[in-house]
Parts: C-alpha cells; sequence; structure tokens
C-alpha cells in the first residue's frame, strides 16, 4: 500500500507504507521537456470525453458523445461547421487547433464518481489528453474537475446543475456552460406561482448527492418565497428504480404539489410512479394535485410519455428554439443523428468548440494562457442568446428556459413546450450569494 499526494507541477509523489504490497503507478508526470502536462508534441492533440455510458444517466451520456464527436468534426473541418458559422468568435477555422488535428477518446463514467475518477485519470496518464469534457452528474463532475485540477488539465464540465460545481467546489481548472440550481429556482417560481397560485403546499423527493441537495435547497427558498410552504423533503437513492414507497406518504402528507428532485431514468421511474398512483387525479386542500420536475431534458421527456403532460420544469437550451446558433447545430446533429439534440448535447458541444476557441485566441495549449482566455469572455451565437463566461466562478451566464409537457404531442419529439424564456437579468446572483459561499477557485496549475 502507498500514500499518494500531488505537487502543484503536476507530478504524484508516492511513498512506501509498513506492510505494502503492490505500489501505485506514477501518473500525471509531465516530461521534463514539457511546459505543461500533455503538451502536444505531434500532429494531433487528444480531447478526454468522458460520459456515462451506463447507470441512470446513461441516455443522456451517449447524447453528449454524439455532440462531442460532432464538435470534433466541425473543429477539424469535416461536415458543414455548425455553430462555427454563427458563433460570434471567428478564432476557429475548421482546420484543426493550432496546426494539429483534433482526435477524442472516451470513457464511461458509469454515473459514479470514483468510476468516473478513473476514468479521467487513464484518459491523463495513458491517453495523454489536454482537456476533458463531460459528465451527466454533479458528483462526477465535482470529483473530475477537483483531479483535472491536481493533474494540470482543463474540465470543460457537460451537464452539471448542481449550485457546488461553481460554488464550493469551484476550481480554476473548471468550467461551466450549464445552468446551475440556483437559476432554475429564480426561473421557476414565477411561472408556478401565476399557474398554481401562492398558497400551496410542496412535498419534495430528492436525489441524495450534491445535485439533488442544492436544488432542493434552491427550489425550497424560491417557491417560499412567492408563498409556498414546504411539507417536508425526502432523500432517495440514486438509481433506485422502484419509488413507490416513497411515493405512498406523500397521498398523506397534506401536500399538494410534489416536487422530483430527480433526473435522468430516476425521474422517468418517479414521475411514471407517481401518475399510476394516481397523485395528478387528486384534489388535495381544495387544489388540482400537481407535480414539477424542476430539471427536463428531452430525453427524460421522451422517457416519460404521457406522465409528463402538463408538468413544468426548466431547461438551459431546447432545440426548438428560433435563434441562427440552434438552427445551425439542430441542422447537422440531425442530419447525422436523425433526432434533435438534447440540451446536454448541446451543453458538451458549445464546452468543447469553447475550449478550442481559447486555444486559438490564446495562441496555447497552455492551460493558464486558456484560462485567461475564456474568463470574463463574451460570446454569442451558440444557441442561448449573449453569454457570459464570469471570471469569478467558472459560472456561464444566460437566458433560461421554463418548459412544459406539451398536452398534444405531434411526434415523439415535439413533447415539451417553451413557456417562458426567463431574462439573463432574473436569475444572475453574486459570486458570494450564501448558496455559492465557501469556495475559491485557486491558481492555475500547468503541471510542468
Amino acid at each position: 500500500m502507498t500514500t499518494s499526494r500531488f505537487t502543484r507541477r503536476g507530478v504524484l509523489k508516492t511513498g512506501a507504507v509498513a506492510g505494502a504490497g503492490v505500489a501505485l503507478p506514477t501518473i500525471f508526470t509531465a516530461g521534463s521537456a514539457s511546459a505543461f502536462t500533455n503538451e502536444p508534441k505531434g500532429d494531433t492533440v487528444t480531447f478526454g470525453f468522458n460520459v456515462p455510458q451506463s447507470g441512470p444517466y446513461a441516455d443522456e451520456g451517449l447524447d453528449e458523445l454524439r455532440a462531442q464527436k460532432l464538435a470534433v468534426e466541425h473543429i477539424n473541418g469535416e461536415g458543414d461547421g455548425g455553430m462555427l458559422n454563427t458563433f460570434s468568435s471567428k478564432a476557429l477555422d475548421g482546420t484543426g487547433l493550432l496546426g494539429k488535428k483534433v482526435t477524442y477518446v472516451t470513457g464511461d463514467t458509469q454515473t459514479k464518481s470514483d468510476a468516473a475518477r478513473a476514468s479521467a485519470k487513464s484518459m491523463i496518464e495513458k491517453d495523454g489528453v489536454i482537456m476533458i469534457n463531460g459528465g451527466s452528474s454533479s458528483g462526477v463532475a465535482i470529483a473530475v474537475q477537483g483531479l483535472c485540477q491536481e493533474a494540470g488539465i482543463i474540465f470543460m464540465a457537460g451537464l452539471t446543475h448542481s449550485n457546488d460545481t461553481t460554488g464550493k467546489d469551484r476550481k480554476k481548472h473548471g468550467f461551466r456552460h450549464f445552468f446551475n440550481a440556483y437559476m432554475s429556482g429564480a426561473a421557476l417560481a414565477p411561472v408556478l406561482a401565476k399557474a398554481y397560485g401562492t398558497d400551496r403546499k410542496a412535498y419534495h423527493l430528492t436525489a441524495d448527492y450534491t445535485w439533488g441537495w442544492t436544488q432542493e435547497e434552491s427550489i425550497k427558498a424560491a417557491t417560499e418565497a412567492v408563498g409556498w410552504q414546504t411539507v417536508k423533503t425526502v432523500r432517495t437513492p440514486v438509481g433506485a428504480g422502484d419509488f413507490s414507497s416513497y411515493l405512498t406518504p406523500v397521498l398523506n402528507s397534506g401536500a399538494d404539489v410534489l416536487v422530483l428532485n430527480h433526473y435522468g431514468r430516476d425521474m422517468i421511474n418517479s414521475i411514471t410512479q407517481a401518475v399510476q398512483f394516481g397523485l395528478r387525479d387528486k384534489v388535495v386542500n381544495g387544489k388540482q394535485f400537481e407535480i414539477v420536475v424542476p430539471l427536463y431534458s428531452e430525453l427524460m421527456a421522451e422517457g416519460a410519455g404521457e406522465a409528463i403532460k402538463g408538468v413544468y420544469g426548466s431547461m438551459n437550451w431546447n432545440w426548438q428554439l428560433d435563434n441562427p446558433g440552434t438552427k445551425a447545430f439542430v441542422k447537422s446533429f440531425g442530419e447525422k443523428y436523425g433526432r434533435p439534440p438534447s440540451n446536454s448535447a448541446q451543453t458538451c458541444y458549445v464546452q468543447t468548440l469553447l475550449y478550442a476557441d481559447a486555444v486559438a485566441r490564446a495562441g496555447s495549449f497552455n492551460p493558464c494562457a486558456v484560462i485567461e482566455a475564456l474568463e470574463d469572455f463574451d460570446f454569442d451565437g451558440m444557441g442561448n442568446g449573449p453569454t457570459f463566461y464570469r471570471g469569478a466562478d467558472h459560472q456561464c451566464f444566460k437566458d433560461v428556459l421554463v418548459m412544459k409537457g406539451k398536452e398534444n404531442p405531434t411526434n415523439q419529439f415535439d413533447i415539451l413546450e417553451i413557456v417562458e424564456l426567463t431574462p439573463r437579468a432574473q436569475v444572475e446572483y453574486a459570486p458570494d450569494h450564501p448558496m455559492f459561499a465557501g469556495g475559491t477557485l485557486g491558481e492555475c496549475n500547468p503541471g510542468d
């Protein structure tokens, strides 16, 4: 057995412990001739796409992977260019990146933090990746983000919605384009108050990890601010499958709204079972019982089918938006894969392009130069309107969508409708907001 620690230079130090068996390999050791970890030396540069290809969030992960591969094609000049044609920055010209062709390797996070770290570690040690993108779980994102900080690698987060990703667990090497739980609450609460009234009693079922905790906190605070009461909050394990034992107590709680802080297949299972239990047919406190899914995805809605009709939620982006960036991406993705992209696919595609663009603008793969290029970067044309990558916490700020399940869908993809495009100003907050307190970015670690 050995003990291990990373130095600031990204070299893993190992020390023998009494009774040692098998020594751990030395990893993340930049060569003495390198200026930073995994500095590209040949005519290619490698990205690492680390997504859940198995587990409860696998549907989201596989769609992310489709988009990541498409982004590489566009960077290398293959296909129609997608958002390179609408992106306000014109640093990328479809000829690769700084004279090198972009290649990629993939990994399966399994929606588990330990598996995600192991996959990311292998990509950095064995495959020499310069950047890691992906993830469909905030627990995974936070774990990989911390690893990348130690290793001197840039992490362009995929689908991660916990406030903690750019709050108490923020890192200098981590960047998030996706919105967060606070933004969901700020966008949803006024719409819910208008639709259901201000005198409501809510019961929360919450995925028991960092994302669920911060979403519960955010939705609870935002709805209570408009007059709702919170009857009870109950934590549920990720990947539970059967939520019937958690749904039965809701019937006798006095609540008239069920808030499902679940995602992926967990949300599909919990909302389907809630409808089967007859919750939406009940009248409680003189009001029709309602269900809210604060974080929506097209793939979840598709999986939930009839159960999703009339249910409100929020999203980072949707393929139905009417702007040039969205149209360009939907066209490229649709022609290649035969379906519109999910919002998790869009955020991974955009993050891949944003990293490449920062490298091109900086004229270097050195992570410190890339970080400087990304911090306080204003851009447009990526499907979300004018967007700002705030330097203080590496969080993107942009408009947020409030969605509702369509009552009369026309096909398998026409299942959600945009209720409101919430302006960016309504979801912005100070870097030291209490829900995001306790974290510091730290310093750039080139890992030389």
